[in-house]
């Protein structure tokens, strides 16, 4: 195919029906690849929700819409949706920093002080024992988060879509946003329960819409785009497995973290009781490593993030200059 073909096939309604659903499979691949809730997998999960955004952006941008018309309204309803979640996700992570830093002190404290006595037990404890109350104090605001901001949302990803006609208004847009906002729904979802907290509300087996009637996805001729929704109820599916009615914040460093200081605690009160001196360099390690891994992590999703709402802001004020100029 040539490039301009190509290119067509891509901006067209029906290429981005098949552009959401090989960006869905590439998610499943990588959810397969990493650990539960991995960063690198959220990373990945952040990058496809833009990456599907600004592919609408290109769509629309093709399908010489009418001037006045709802599609517009539609839009901005739905970016202003990503917005304000996205924000909640942001806001989510950065409560992340008090924690980390308590906890790279600690670290500090004990690289100056190759061997544990118990002065110095005493002190390092005071600093664990702050620390944990730092994450305790990050779960209950990232859960007032979820309660009070996406709540009010109603957010669902739906299972069970069959076609309807409404899907092809103003030139097949309404299926496409329709598309866009379903997956959304879904992976906005992930990112909530994986960096801000997990709860009834954010849960996969309680925030998808999914009538009582099984569908076989594969063999069903009536299924909406039924590319992408196949591969987006497998995405669905695996998360729901995985996540296994747990709760608070899911994201794979954060309990690799939360384990290193807590076992360095249990070391560090196991000496104090001996009053001899102990080499704790090997916990000092782990605990560094995983609380600085855990900080670039969340660092770089802020960089991510803070990208997103620029793109936002430009293809609001795009769409809203075609209909003005068209």
């Amino acid at each position: 195919m040539h490039r301009s073909s190509t290119a067509t096939a891509s901006t067209s309604v029906t290429g981005f029906y098949t552009f959401l659903t090989q960006g869905l499979d590439d998610l499943l691949r990588s959810f397969h690849s990493h650990h539960f809730m991995s960063i690198h997998f959220l990373h990945h999960v952040l990058s496809s929700v833009r990456s599907f955004h600004s592919q609408l952006i290109a769509v629309v941008q093709k399908l010489h819409l009418p001037v006045g018309e709802k599609w517009l309204d539609e839009y901005m309803d739905e970016s202003a949706r990503l917005w304000e979640v996205c924000h909640v996700i942001k806001s989510g992570i950065c409560n992340m920093e008090s924690y980390y830093s308590a906890a790279v002190a600690i670290a500090a404290t004990l690289e100056n002080h190759h061997f544990l006595n118990p002065q110095v037990s005493r002190q390092v404890l005071r600093g664990i024992n702050g620390c944990l109350r730092e994450r305790v104090g990050l779960e209950e605001e990232n859960r007032g988060l979820i309660r009070m901001r996406i709540e009010p949302l109603m957010m669902k990803f739906d299972k069970n879509v069959l076609i309807e006609s409404k899907f092809n208004g103003f030139n097949g847009f309404r299926g496409v946003l329709f598309a866009l906002r379903n997956t959304n729904s879904l992976l906005l979802m992930i990112l909530l329960s994986g960096l801000v907290y997990c709860s009834p509300v954010t849960s996969f087996s309680s925030s998808c819409h999914s009538n009582n009637t099984a569908m076989n996805y594969s063999e069903s001729k009536t299924v909406f785009g039924s590319g992408f929704m196949v591969s987006a109820s497998r995405l669905h599916e695996k998360v729901m497995e995985n996540e296994d009615g747990q709760n608070g914040v899911l994201l794979y460093e954060f309990w690799s973290a939360r384990t290193a200081i807590e076992e360095l605690k249990t070391e560090v009160e196991r000496i104090r009781g001996t009053g001899m001196e102990f080499d704790v360099s090997e916990r000092v390690e782990k605990l560094k490593s995983c609380f600085v891994g855990l900080q670039c992590g969340v660092e770089n999703m802020i960089v991510q993030l803070d990208d997103f709402f620029d793109e936002i802001v430009e293809a609001r004020k795009k769409l809203s200059d075609l209909c003005t100029h068209s």
